[in-house]
């Protein structure tokens, strides 16, 4: 059994969850956090989990209760260990300092230096250490490097785990930054978006074969589908970014020593005819142009029918191509205004005429699929669907 700490937007951390390992072996166990049990877990694929550890015991009660038993049960794991052990607390739903966390860690050190055992101890700004720091330290990836997660719930139910790593945030970046070719007019697609929006579309299903992306842009979804082991199908209406795609693949596989079977062209994808197979499709669509405030309801409505128009036009035209069952996860525009309130596009409501079903989750609603930050009003929303 795992627990994993979830991303900014937990929702979506939860929902790749659900669709790679099932929902009857993901549960929530607080409001950023999930429990997974399976023998199969595979940290590295997730983009939305910043953290997983290995469950190692369940408790109850405040941090002075856990800090005793943790305290006690480690001096006596690693009374007999050699070489030296560097060790981070997080916590997480405690009502503790900083200061709380880091005289556990104190205590032990002390107990086990006793003992013969040295310790280091990663100093605490916050309850919890942040995945930088969890990363830069390689916590949880090898036996002298261990953080311990400590995860309370409201109502003080404790689990503490055994951390078996953090998010790879400089793999991200590398992949994100140091690509050839990017163009922030055509927006810039998070890698680990990238990597959540594959495993939403693929989940446990299907897992090889060939993945679609009809808007490719400058190639971000066909980079993280063919890390995860995909051949990649791409095509996007505009030369320069096939262009773009192209460059960047090829980087990606000298630099990764990946080499999937990769098929790039030119193609609109309202008329576009795709070769198959297709096993497949992750694509975030056109999102319209960018805004720095809320526009006019005019405008937004303006903005929002075209954006309607482009996007049903596709649903439309891929739909007639792709097998029954045929997964899709499909990012489209909403819009956020100053209350929080987020406009859709109409042809939601109406996805069963474009001959789609939309996946229903067991931990997350529709309406939670969105990812944005605070200071965004275009927002990326997420359509889980299966061709009919």
């Amino acid at each position: 059994m795992y627990i994993t700490i979830l991303g900014r937007q937990p929702a979506l951390g939860m929902a790749e969850l659900e669709q790679l390992y099932g929902s009857g072996s993901v549960r929530w166990f607080s409001d950023m956090t999930a429990i997974v049990t399976t023998d199969t877990f595979d940290f590295e694929r997730l983009g939305g989990t910043q953290k997983a550890g290995r469950v190692v015991a369940e408790l109850h009660g405040d941090w002075r209760q856990v800090s005793m038993k943790l305290v006690s049960a480690y001096t006596q794991a690693w009374a007999g260990s050699e070489g030296k052990i560097t060790l981070g607390i997080s916590a997480y739903g405690f009502k503790a300092s900083p200061r709380d966390i880091q005289k556990t860690g104190i205590i032990l050190k002390g107990k086990l230096k006793e003992k013969g055992v040295s310790l280091r101890l990663i100093p605490n700004s916050d309850i919890a250490l942040n995945t930088a720091v969890s990363h830069h330290n390689k916590l949880g990836l090898s036996n002298n490097k261990v953080e311990l997660l400590v995860v309370r719930t409201s109502t003080g139910k404790v689990i503490i785990a055994e951390s078996i790593g953090a998010q790879n945030i400089t793999a991200l970046a590398r992949r994100d930054q140091e690509r050839p070719k990017r163009d922030a007019f055509v927006g810039m697609l998070p890698p680990k978006l990238a990597k959540m929006m594959i495993n939403l579309a693929t989940g446990s299903t299907v897992a090889s074969g060939r993945i679609l992306d009809p808007f490719c842009g400058t190639g971000v979804l066909p980079q993280e589908a063919a890390l995860l082991g995909y051949d990649v199908y791409a095509t996007d209406l505009v030369d320069k970014m096939i262009d773009f795609t192209r460059i960047n693949l090829e980087w990606l596989t000298e630099n990764y020593h990946v080499s999937p079977s990769i098929t790039v062209e030119q193609g609109d994808a309202m008329t576009h005819q795709w070769q198959g197979p297709i096993d497949a499709v992750s694509c975030e669509t056109y999102l319209g142009q960018p805004f720095s405030a809320p526009p006019s309801s005019g405008k937004l409505i303006e903005v929002r029918d075209n954006c309607n128009h482009i996007i049903g036009k596709f649903l439309s035209n891929i739909s007639k191509q792709l097998a029954p069952g045929t997964p899709l996860c499909v990012a489209i525009p909403a819009w956020r205004d100053n209350t929080g309130y987020f406009t859709h596009l109409p042809l939601i409501a109406n996805l069963e005429r474009f001959g789609y079903e939309r996946v229903q989750l067991k931990n997350v609603r529709d309406e939670q699929l969105l990812y944005y930050r605070e200071d965004q009003i275009v927002a990326r929303e997420l359509l889980l669907l299966i061709k009919k």
